[in-house]
């Protein structure tokens, strides 16, 4: 390190600078900031102190540490050499390359002094010879110059003299713009010459003025002329120095009746917005010819309002309220149109129609700010538009759903029930997703109009399909009868409650409750979520107006109520049947029994129609078999054959009524079944559940009447017909059972002698009655 104290020549120390600036950051800084940093790093700083270094070095570092750094030393000083040298390599590299091309403009400029000196001796030739040929040529340029402006004199002159002559021209052919040109482009001729040299001229020309004036404001005032001609009038006679300013407020209740002879009426904006369903209408869109006729009407509009406001500067609230009002007549016009149903690619071009009107009125009319203005109007009728678009869903799904009321005989299907459910779950999907569809071409649309109101649309969309499943929901109630018409459900539901409710339609309404909340809900909600979910007005913070889970539950619970609603329905016509044959008849002068009962065959014609209703609607599925509750009585059945005809069997009145005791005694130690269990979505349980239901309300009527034997043994032949028939249809033979047991004991308990029919003439009868049904 004595080396350090060896004088450095200045190359040395700009490498030493260089070095130290590179490897030490504060480097130039004040002294008190080095001041900061001297320790044992400080080994680069431009201040360093060799000695200084070596002390601190020595005392705070033990030889095992002096040899490591030793080492580090020795690579770093390696590692300055390594980098030097490629210094050295790259300046020479760049120094070959500044030779090299030094060379090359050496060798390429040889001779270009040369040239140059030639070109220079051409440029002073080319110069002396025009200077001669101007020099030549001056006094003949004077002298055309000369007859030059006496020709363009002479063309005044003459264009004054033939002024009458051309006036009296524009007035025959109507071209007052070019007289009104003409006359003014004289007018400083006249003012310096008018009173001498053409006297005759201005007084003739002025008698034309005249006559322009009067067919001017003849036109200003006649109402079989356009509005743009009646502003090119008013532009003329400004122009003429007419005192046009007392007739503004004139000319602004004309312009403003013009809006009524534009085309922009009712009849006009419907053939832009043609019908959808129109084949004759179809491929035109805003390029066929009422679309062209409507912007060259708002075009000459504008231009008028151009012309308006420069003839009458101070009238800018004036033509402001027009435009607001012509803007305003749209949109009147287009939500007309929405309550008769449009198309979303009728309604965008609608919009785009509208939007280009107000783009062109804000080119002549920026004041009226008509793009905030329409945002403001169109923000109304986009919601409308939403809203409609819901409105008609629901009445293509209630049409859907009332084609269930063509009866089966009518109906040229086969399954009529199942044909209504297979279309009414495609509106509902189909008919959701188009409606998504169309909603979303709103959102992809780059529009002015649309672009600032997407945020609002992605919130009309969610609560419009939250509000759309709860009216469907309404909807469902009203058509199953569960619920009674008000004022707002008549548009969909007329004809629907003036007579019964089809107890098919309940049974379908049931079905589609079901795969609304299944499969309906969940396509939409993915949609929703994919396209309606981020950038509405609401906000993250206020959540999603469309809660899907919501729906669901709704759905769920009308779903089980409607499906519960359809099996009342079909046991209250039963009830129906079966008080109709209970109170009809004195049972206790009733006559021996001959035959089954009509009212069985009337009540197997019911179950025949649950039948064919549900296998339309409902799928297939396992009944769940009744349960029995552990008991320390028998393991045989509470009514078993063999009792009941041990029972029947007694010879006389006093053992019958004896045996009804033993029964009742039994009842307490028999094993108890499950009746009524939860109904499910399938065949099975529907139509047990109903014949459950009927068999219970036949038990009910039974007990109260009293009957006679004969009136007895008429019910326990009727009950023993049910019990074969029903044993074939039903599967919960047990429960089956049991009801039809019930039914007996209480007509045994209500008969005077409940003396039965031997079991070969109850099937004797029962085989007559068969083969008359087969029969027939």
């Amino acid at each position: 390190m004595a080396t350090d104290d060896i004088p450095l020549d200045d190359k040395a120390k700009r490498m030493r600078d260089l070095l130290s600036s590179f490897y030490y950051p504060y480097h130039g800084s004040s002294p008190k900031a080095h001041s900061n940093y001297e320790n044992l790093d400080s080994i680069n700083s431009a201040s360093f102190d060799p000695e200084h270094y070596m002390n601190l070095l020595v005392q705070k570092s033990n030889l095992e540490e002096l040899l490591r750094k030793h080492v580090e030393m020795a690579a770093e000083i390696k590692n300055l050499d390594t980098d030097l040298q490629m210094l050295v390599y790259e300046n020479y590299n760049k120094f070959i390359s500044a030779t090299d091309a030094i060379k090359w403009m050496k060798s390429n400029i040889v001779g270009m002094e040369a040239n140059m000196e030639q070109l220079l001796d051409k440029i002073m030739s080319v110069q002396s010879r025009s200077d001669r040929v101007n020099t030549s040529l001056f006094e003949k340029r004077e002298h055309i110059e000369k007859l030059h402006r006496t020709r363009n004199l002479l063309r005044k002159v003459q264009f004054i003299y033939d002024l009458p002559a051309r006036l009296a021209k524009c007035i025959k052919s109507e071209a007052y713009a070019d007289a009104v040109k003409f006359y003014i482009g004289a007018m400083p001729i006249f003012k310096a010459y008018g009173d001498s040299s053409f006297q005759d001229c201005k007084r003739a020309s002025e008698d034309a003025i005249i006559i322009i004036l009067k067919n001017l404001q003849g036109k200003l005032f006649s109402d079989s002329e356009s509005i743009q001609a009646r502003a090119e009038a008013a532009v003329l006679l400004k122009q003429l120095d007419f005192p046009v300013d007392s007739l503004q407020a004139k000319l602004l209740e004309k312009l403003e009746r013009s809006l009524g002879d534009l085309q922009l009426k009712t009849n006009e904006i419907v053939n832009v917005l043609r019908e959808p369903n129109d084949p004759s209408k179809q491929g035109k869109g805003f390029d066929s010819v009422p679309g062209i006729g409507h912007e060259v009407s708002v075009h000459g509009f504008a231009e008028a309002i151009r012309a308006y406001r420069v003839i009458f500067p101070d009238s800018e609230s004036q033509l402001i309220k027009l435009a607001q009002n012509l803007v305003i007549k749209h949109f009147e016009i287009t939500e007309q149109r929405v309550k008769r149903r449009i198309s979303s690619t009728n309604f965008l071009g609608a919009l785009r129609a509208i939007w280009d009107d107000v783009l062109l009125m804000d080119g002549v009319l920026s004041e009226a700010a008509l793009s905030n203005f329409s945002l403001e109007v169109a923000h109304a009728t986009v919601k409308k538009y939403v809203a409609s678009t819901f409105t008609y869903l629901l009445q293509d799904i209630s049409d859907a759903l009332l084609k269930v009321k063509v009866s089966p005989k009518e109906a040229a299907e086969e399954h009529p029930l199942q044909v209504a459910l297979e279309a009414s779950k495609k509106t509902v999907l189909q008919g959701s997703m188009d409606v998504l569809l169309d909603f979303r071409q709103l959102l992809d649309d780059e529009l002015g109009l649309l672009v600032k109101l997407r945020a609002f649309i992605i919130d009309w969309v969610q609560e419009g399909f939250q509000d759309f499943f709860r009216s469907l929901d309404g909807c469902f109630l009203l058509l199953s009868g569960r619920k009674n018409s008000s004022s707002q459900d008549q548009g969909f539901s007329e004809g629907a409650l003036g007579e019964k409710v089809l107890a098919g339609l309940v049974l379908v309404l049931a079905q589609l409750s079901v795969f609304i909340e299944q499969t309906a809900i969940p396509r939409i909600s993915e949609e929703i979520a994919a396209s309606f979910s981020s950038g509405g007005a609401r906000g993250h913070e206020n959540g999603h107006v469309f809660v899907s889970g919501e729906i669901c539950q709704l759905f769920q619970l009308g779903g089980e109520k409607l499906l519960h609603h359809y099996i009342n329905i079909r046991t209250r016509r039963v009830s129906t049947l079966l008080r109709k044959r209970f109170t009809t008849p004195n049972w206790v002068k009733h006559k021996e029994p001959r035959e089954v009962h009509m009212f069985v065959d009337l009540f197997l014609q019911e179950l025949k129609a649950v039948d064919s209703e549900v296998k339309q609607i409902l799928p297939e599925g396992l009944l769940r078999k009744h349960q029995r509750s552990d008991s320390n009585g028998s393991t045989n059945s509470s009514r078993s054959n063999a009792l009941l005809d041990d029972k029947m069997s007694r010879s006389n009145t006093q053992k019958a009524r004896s045996q009804l005791l033993e029964t009742h005694l039994a009842k307490l130690f028999k094993q108890k079944i499950e009746i009524f269990t939860k109904v499910e979505y399938t065949q099975e349980s529907v139509e047990t559940t109903i014949v459950k239901l009927c068999l219970k309300s036949l038990q009910e009527y039974v007990r109260l009447q009293t009957f006679n034997r004969s009136g007895f043994q008429q019910i326990q032949l009727d009950i023993h017909f049910l019990r074969t028939l029903l044993k074939e249809n039903i599967e919960a033979e047990e429960a089956i059972d049991f009801l039809l047991d019930e039914v007996i004991v209480a007509a045994s308990e209500r008969c005077l002698d409940p003396i039965p029919l031997e079991p070969p003439i109850l099937d004797k009868l029962v085989q007559v009655k068969l083969a008359k049904s087969k029969g027939t």
